[in-house]
């Protein structure tokens, strides 16, 4: 799964445990995390196989059941994830977490699993749906925003998230066995999935690739206004998580949109620039020097 979070752990695109989350929002944020977390371990660590890693998330999915029925101690079979779904179990009730939002999580681990092919982008966003989607969706519920607009920018952000990941990742997905470029846009640009998972660099390849981040970003960009509606320190994480991606995607343009190869990350050196570009985010202006791809 690509989620992986800047915060405690690594699930992506989930600020988790942030200096600037309200500390009262923080003890579900951590058990949604942590719920997260452990359903991505199932879906991708170790080495059971795609038949026992489903029979696992069926049983975590039945675990997750009993948390949204009341805050009682899972039976003895899933005792193993007792530190889960105590504690998720509670804010469950606390704060009313739509249970549809964290099952929509789980169908997308048993996707991941299955890894099946992406024909188009349209598929591809519908996977965005389960995996990212819900994470933005169950944020903006514990502020108490439920908009429409909201909630379509919000899965502007989210998918736009996910899609940077596989972008900046896919040196090390494709070689993996994992396939997010769209078939129709390999086939554009003249690209073969084994062109991907051998990793084989050149100009049709990165012509995809900037192709790709330029959809990210338009996506990104559409969603960016929501930092600006959220309000307190959780509007300004938010403007820190959008301006993330967009500079992942300036530095893949920078390498070239040779991704393939080289991996870029987000260091020490970034922060400066990204706290300008967050307290510089304007409701009408998303800077557009931020963008890697036009």
């Amino acid at each position: 799964m690509h989620n992986r979070a800047v915060g405690v752990g690594h699930y992506e695109n989930f600020p988790v445990a942030s200096v600037l989350c309200p500390p009262g929002l923080r003890p579900p944020i951590v058990a949604i995390y942590r719920f997260a977390r452990a359903a991505d371990d199932l879906a991708d660590e170790g080495t059971a196989s795609p038949e026992e890693r489903l029979r696992a998330l069926h049983r975590y999915r039945e675990a997750l059941d009993l948390a949204c029925a009341g805050p009682r101690i899972p039976p003895r079979e899933f005792s193993e994830w007792t530190q889960v779904f105590e504690p998720l179990a509670r804010q469950i009730r606390d704060f009313h977490l739509p249970p549809p939002l964290l099952h929509a999580l789980l169908d997308a681990f048993e996707q991941d699993v299955r890894n099946p092919p992406y024909p188009d982008r349209q598929s591809l966003l519908d996977y965005c749906r389960r995996s990212a989607n819900p994470v933005g969706r169950l944020l903006l519920h514990l502020h108490g925003i439920d908009d429409a607009g909201a909630l379509a920018r919000s899965d502007d952000i989210c998918s736009a998230l996910q899609l940077i990941n596989f972008w900046q990742d896919l040196g090390v997905d494709a070689p993996r066995g994992r396939h997010y470029v769209p078939a129709e846009d390999c086939a554009r640009h003249g690209v073969s999935i084994a062109e991907l998972r051998e990793r084989r660099d050149s100009d049709r390849t990165r012509a995809l690739v900037r192709e790709l981040c330029a959809w990210a970003a338009s996506m990104m960009r559409a969603g960016a206004p929501l930092a600006l509606q959220v309000p307190g320190r959780a509007g300004w994480e938010l403007r820190l998580v959008v301006q993330g991606g967009l500079r992942i995607l300036e530095k893949i343009g920078r390498l070239g949109y040779a991704s393939l190869v080289q991996r870029p990350r987000l260091g020490a050196p970034d922060l400066p620039p990204l706290l300008w570009r967050a307290w510089s985010m304007r409701r009408a202006v998303v800077g557009t020097a931020q963008g890697a791809a036009p």
